[in-house]
């Protein structure tokens, strides 16, 4: 299982998830050159180890584990494994 970002954090990318991640494994972060270049921030699932820190932090209720996300937002499960995909 991984966590998942859905689209509550499309233009807002709120970067407090990263702060509390253990693993650095939310991206882009603001120092990175793709930050602007995005619309919203991805989870890592290779790199993810579960352990929902960024969940609670989140000030849009945008991050859910993966078998929670809401039907509504089910596309954003692919959208975030493509980002590390590609």
């Amino acid at each position: 299982m991984t966590y998942i970002i859905a689209e509550p954090c499309v233009d807002t990318k709120d970067t407090a998830c990263v702060d509390v991640c253990p693993v650095d494994c939310i991206h882009p972060t603001k120092d990175e050159d793709e930050f602007e270049k995005v619309d919203m921030l991805y989870i890592d699932p290779d790199e993810c180890i579960d352990c929902g820190a960024c969940e609670p932090v989140c000030p849009v209720e945008a991050i859910f584990p993966e078998e929670e996300v809401p039907e509504k937002w089910q596309s954003f499960i692919q959208k975030n494994y493509d980002y590390y995909s590609g």
